[in-house]
């Protein structure tokens, strides 16, 4: 199958909404237009079965490298699925029901023979918090639970604790508690829904003032340099959404370990594009869904972690002679 013959599809938040300046999407779309690859657009919405059959409203799509001009959409027509030969699911979180709904749909795209990328039995197993507890030798202290006095004990134990929903992403929804308890219980509450949700308790690991780096891994493999997203002043949240800043460095031995830890299970589930979420020597989250910082790593390093996934997505379309 030749470069030029690929249609890859995107589904993904409004493109004309993105932050063009950092948005990895972009990045993975470029790149793939580069090689010839006929894009199309869907949103979560344009998503439909009819008869057993995944199916779309699939926009035709350009992108530019221009920041007042970085796409032209055609008009939509409804489509099945199977047409395409790959699709990127890049919808951010929250992985709520419609986010579920959309990726069941898709799993009936991947049944017919289209590579989802991630495939869909991982994006539903995968939550991105809770994936990491399978590898608790890289892990700080953690605790899940919905029980206001469960979580409390925690943070008696451990006196410096992070806490934050399941659900989240971009640094929302999180509350770093002192030693003094200031505002535990009005926390707790909020986050759990007074005990109607799970949350998650992690020990403060202080070495995020040198940032919370992310490690992307491409068919298991990890980019050569991760990227530090160091806090801004009187912030305890690295994210660059949340206003840090992103600083590129070499892995370490530690980072090699960790990702020594995780690589079976991630090539087992055929996760193509992962990142792993570190600070100091442990992984906080694994992200599945929608792993970004790629912009960032190649503007600083000069890599092309966008050209190394259309590899993989290559590899898995081409048959083995």
């Amino acid at each position: 199958m030749s470069q030029s013959s690929l249609h890859l599809g995107v589904v993904m938040d409004s493109i004309a909404d993105i932050a063009y300046k950092k948005d990895s999407t972009m990045a993975l779309l470029w790149a793939a237009q580069d090689r010839g690859y006929t894009l199309h657009y869907m949103e979560q919405e344009d998503l439909f079965l009819n008869a057993g059959q995944a199916y779309a409203r699939i926009r035709p799509l350009n992108v530019y490298r221009d920041s007042e001009h970085w796409f032209e959409l055609g008009e939509a027509d409804a489509r099945p699925l199977a047409e395409l030969d790959a699709i990127l699911m890049r919808k951010d979180p929250p992985v709520d029901a419609d986010f579920t709904n959309a990726v069941h749909l898709l799993g009936f795209a991947e049944r017919e023979g289209v590579l989802v990328v991630n495939p869909t039995s991982a994006l539903l197993q995968c939550n991105e918090k809770l994936f990491a507890q399978q590898f608790p030798q890289c892990c700080a202290p953690t605790l899940v639970s919905s029980q206001a006095n469960v979580l409390r004990a925690f943070h008696a134990e451990h006196g410096d604790v992070i806490f934050k929903p399941l659900d989240g992403m971009g640094g929302t929804g999180i509350f770093h508690i002192g030693p003094e308890g200031r505002n535990l219980g009005a926390v707790i509450e909020q986050l759990s829904l007074r005990g109607q949700r799970q949350i998650m308790a992690q020990r403060y690991l202080p070495e995020i003032k040198d940032g919370d780096t992310r490690i992307l891994l491409v068919d298991g493999e990890p980019v050569p340099y991760g990227l530090a997203r160091i806090p801004s002043a009187g912030e305890t949240r690295g994210n660059l959404a949340a206003g840090g800043r992103g600083v590129s460095r070499e892995l370490t031995e530690r980072d090699h370990w960790l990702i020594k830890q995780v690589q079976p299970m991630i090539r087992e589930k055929g996760l193509l594009f992962v990142g792993l979420d570190v600070i100091g020597d442990y992984i906080t989250e694994i992200n599945v869904t929608s792993p970004t910082c790629v912009r960032e790593i190649d503007d600083q390093r000069g890599t092309d972690i966008a050209g190394l996934l259309l590899d993989a997505i290559e590899r898995r379309l081409t048959p083995a002679v």
